[in-house]
């Protein structure tokens, strides 16, 4: 059984990582797609791979850290006639600079991309996600409620936090008009921009990284894409259908600890 067939998702940041994961777990569950993202060129590489799965798939290469171009996406989806049911808000900033060093530059760069943009973004298709009783996933982060040492994260933490509150509140306003919305909170997972990441460390603090994962991950390891792809699946289906509102961890038990 296909979970979301004959659905269609738009997904920011979809090109990678967490986004691109989410897409192939969507895709075998029969949703067409629209992918959000910088790279055109590597869009247009997953549209091949995610036509595989006998699904339409669209994409659409925009900088959404500027948010002009929310009224940009819009548009261009709106003159192919296409309806969204799924918005999936993963695309996401996170920089780790210390409270004192931060200005009010880097401090709007979070702000843009992590709460205006899914803001406004289901505002432009808010009529569509009503039509459809649809659903809105909003991809959050484990620092929206517990800090690391090393990692100062006023500006992301902030964000992250705010997104959550959006997603209780637009639930509370969309429920009676048949919408859902809810979020995921992610621990670390291993994308390809933390491998990179991990890749760059000296032995020594690789062995360190490691060490830290066995202690503060009750499951002694960190994630990987399919593992957030996957409940997302569950939330935007029907399986899901009396669930909103929510915030659910996804994090190995990180947020245990």
């Amino acid at each position: 059984m296909t979970l979301l067939k004959n659905k269609t998702a738009l997904i920011t940041g979809g090109s990678d990582g967490i986004g691109f994961g989410i897409a192939i777990a969507f895709a075998k569950q029969g949703a067409n797609l629209i992918l959000i993202g910088r790279d055109e060129k590597k869009l247009s590489q997953r549209e091949e791979i995610l036509k595989k799965y006998n699904v339409d798939c669209m994409s659409i290469a925009e900088d959404i850290s500027n948010t002009n171009a929310v009224k940009k996406i819009s548009e261009k989806i709106k003159n192919q006639n296409v309806s969204i049911d799924i918005l999936v808000h993963n695309a996401g900033l996170a920089r780790f600079v210390p409270f004192d060093k931060t200005d009010t530059s880097l401090f709007d760069y979070h702000l843009n991309l992590n709460v205006k943009v899914p803001y406004f973004l289901t505002q432009e298709f808010l009529n569509d996600l009503i039509s459809s009783n649809g659903n809105v996933i909003n991809i959050s982060s484990y620092f929206a409620r517990k800090m690391l040492p090393d990692r100062p994260s006023t500006a992301y933490s902030i964000t992250k936090g705010a997104l959550e509150s959006f997603t209780k509140s637009l639930a509370y306003e969309l429920g009676p008009l048949g919408v859902r919305v809810n979020a995921i909170a992610p621990g670390t997972v291993l994308t390809p921009q933390v491998e990179k990441n991990i890749e760059l460390l000296e032995d020594s603090a690789k062995d360190r990284f490691k060490s830290m994962i066995k202690s503060i991950y009750p499951l002694q390891k960190i994630g990987e894409p399919e593992d957030i792809a996957n409940f997302t699946v569950f939330l935007a289906s029907d399986k899901a259908k009396w669930v909103t509102g929510g915030v659910f961890p996804v994090d190995g038990g990180l947020t245990t600890n």
